[in-house]
């Protein structure tokens, strides 16, 4: 059970868990004897005796019942031996006679021996009259009071710290998981499914530990001790009194398996609302812009409306779990209050033939008893309201290991090689590449590129560039095939040692919500400040920096780097990238959307910064092919052709198709 799991990485806290176990257990025990103050305050107090005068009459009627037994006994032991042993039917009786008589005789004993023991202390300690043992009985009774609330408050903190520490591991246990995830993972389960399950599952689980470790102990032992006090009272009518137990655990059980799936359901519509938010904020501009805020609320309504009728069948299932409890308690208490009202009444020890007690009860015994069983009507009503955390927190738990537990398809190598600074060239051989079984993106692709060439890969929408550049950093692997770097699989590097050699710039520049200098230095964090800044310089990202950024490197980006223009975004990517000194460069679409003037800006960076690393750029802007020593022309997932533009120009229909498309554009922008 995935809940079970998270209770172990809370329980880890070995000082918190037994501190909270303790705490509760005081809890317990307080609870108990506040209770039991109604046993001196009937028997004793209402009688108008003090305890001194009480524990003499208790210990001069077990002296009397002890002489009375005696004799009894011993004409019953006379009368068995001289008994015909062939009537076995009064046999039978007289040995019944025989044994009843010996329990009450140790009974008796037995209650001597205490009285006995408890009269010095009581003679000693206690006062001499009624009242004033009332008052000492209720000055108790506060003081325990005062102690079990002590002992709560306790509880619940060292409960709560142990809930969340449990969370604040999986928390980062689950990151880190999801960081080592390969990209198609997040691109099947998308961003909002992955944030209800860090935000929403990750607090259902945490309100469920605190109610494991709280309620979920506390209140069971506050009941355990009351059925222990009600044990020692009359155990045999306690066990009367549990004939509703196999009616209540299989109505708890049904009720928890109910709970468990709705709480599922609605964490998953949850998800979708998340997705629903995030899509519409993200794109807030194109909703403003075709007028379709109607239709985005009606969208949102029919998330919400959902979860809606699933929050509603957590609500009448726990709904259910109060009264349903409440009336197996009432039941019990009502058997219980029943069976002993009749012995009460009647002064005996048997019912129905079995025997009850040893000896009869006093009216203050049974009212306690009474008082016992209702002792345990309070944690049992607290239980039920914890029902929906506890299922809720299972169904979460679920939710979170299920992505937890996944296995990234991109994984580190057994026994990885080591790898020198890339100086030869980097291979494909024969490599295929399909997202699904059915849908090939790259078939039977062979390039070599050797160390400090620069290579352009060209060719229409969806025809496997950016994928064919995702396998150099080990994105995503081959289906068939292999990449190499200076003849090395790339599946045989170690991954951080690969990915420290590539530095990046994609179509979508993403900075984070942090200082333009943090964001420059993010690939290189042990950079000093002159070569962040002179990666600026490179990038032609300085000037700017320092003449329309308010605080310069100080400025902070904005989430996404939304504070800055496209070109802005742009060159700082580009120098994030320098700074970190790839031995190979990888260019998706990393001018497509910027202005002709940073287009240009960047291209001199990049005609300095790719001498001497091997580059990989693709584009749909051949304006920046000069750049490149060789062109690649794929189309379908293949390699149509490989050479210099007018190479291409001369025998490649499809790249004469694209450069005049390119041209046309021009003309038209001009």
């Amino acid at each position: 059970m995935n809940f079970g799991r998270v209770v172990r990485m809370a329980i880890r806290y070995k000082f918190t868990f037994a501190a909270s176990l303790i705490s509760a257990l005081l809890v317990a025990i307080f609870w108990v004897a506040n209770i039991g103050a109604v046993y001196p305050i009937v028997e004793v107090i209402f009688e108008d005796k003090s305890m001194q005068q009480w524990i003499d009459q208790r210990i001069a009627e077990n002296q009397a019942i002890i002489a009375e037994k005696s004799v009894e006994l011993t004409e019953a032991d006379a009368q068995l031996a001289a008994l015909d042993r062939s009537d076995a039917q009064q046999l039978r009786n007289v040995q019944r006679r025989v044994a009843d008589l010996q329990t009450e005789l140790a009974s008796a004993k037995t209650s001597l021996r205490g009285c006995e023991i408890a009269k010095p202390y009581i003679d000693a300690y206690l006062p001499q009259t009624p009242f004033q043992t009332l008052l000492v009985v209720t000055g108790l009774l506060l003081a325990g009071t005062l102690i079990k609330d002590l002992f709560l408050v306790l509880n619940g903190v060292l409960v709560g710290r142990m809930a969340q520490l449990a969370a604040f591991d999986l928390r980062k246990l689950f990151y880190r998981r999801t960081l080592k995830m390969d990209l198609a993972a997040f691109t099947k389960d998308g961003t909002a499914d992955l944030m209800s399950r860090f935000t929403n599952d990750m607090n259902q689980v945490s309100s469920g530990l605190e109610s494991l470790f709280g309620r979920m102990v506390r209140e069971p032992l506050k009941m355990f001790a009351c059925l222990a006090a009600a044990t020692f009272i009359c155990w045999r009518l306690l066990l009367l009194t549990m004939i509703i137990t196999p009616i209540a655990v299989f109505s708890i059980r049904w009720l928890a398996k109910m709970l468990k799936r709705a709480n599922r359901r609605a964490m998953e519509e949850m998800a979708l609302i998340y997705g629903t938010l995030e899509e519409t904020f993200r794109s807030i501009k194109i909703v403003k812009a075709f007028t379709n805020e109607r239709r985005e609320r009606t969208r949102f309504h029919e998330n919400n409306k959902r979860y809606y009728h699933k929050a509603m069948r957590i609500v009448r299932y726990n709904s259910l779990s109060h009264p349903l409890t409440e009336m197996l308690g009432i039941a019990t208490i009502s058997v219980a209050m029943t069976a002993g009202a009749w012995l009460i009444l009647s002064r005996e020890t048997h019912l129905f033939g079995i025997r009850m007690s040893d000896m009869p009860l006093s009216r203050g015994a049974m009212l306690t008893f009474f008082v016992m069983m209702a002792g345990m009507a309070d944690p049992l009503r607290k239980m039920s309201s914890i029902f929906s955390s506890l299922q809720a927190g299972s169904a979460a738990a679920d939710r979170i290991f299920a992505r937890l537990d996944r296995r990234p398809a991109v994984r580190e190598p057994q026994q990885p090689v080591a790898v020198p600074r890339h100086h030869r060239d980097l291979t494909f051989e024969n490599v295929s590449f399909a997202y699904n079984p059915d849908k090939t993106v790259l078939e039977n692709i062979n390039l070599s590129i050797a160390f400090g060439e620069t290579i352009a890969v060209v060719g229409p929408n969806g025809c496997g560039k950016s994928t064919l550049a995702n396998l150099v950093p080990r994105f995503a692997d081959p289906t068939a095939g292999a990449v190499k770097l200076d003849g090395v699989p790339l599946t045989d590097i170690r991954i951080r040692d690969l990915r420290k050699q590539i530095g990046l710039v994609t179509q979508e520049t993403m900075l984070f919500d942090d200082t333009i200098y943090n964001n420059i230095s993010y690939g290189a964090a042990d950079a000093t400040r002159e070569q962040v800044i002179e990666a600026a310089r490179q990038a032609h990202a300085h000037r700017f920096i320092e003449n329309d950024l308010p605080d310069g490197y100080d400025t902070l980006a904005g989430a996404l780097g939304n504070r800055l223009s496209g070109g802005q975004r742009q060159r700082i990517a580009l120098a994030r990238a320098i700074l970190r000194d790839p031995a190979i460069m990888i260019l998706d679409e990393a001018t497509s959307q910027v202005d002709l003037e940073s287009e240009q800006a960047i291209q001199l960076v990049l005609e300095k910064f790719t001498r001497g690393r091997t580059t990989i750029m693709i584009t749909h802007r051949l304006s920046i092919l000069s750049l490149a020593d060789r062109i690649v022309v794929m189309d379908g997932g293949r390699i149509l052709d490989a050479g210099s533009h007018d190479e291409l120009l001369a025998r490649c229909e499809l790249y004469r198709r694209l450069y005049q498309i390119h041209f046309d554009d021009l003309k038209q922008t001009a």
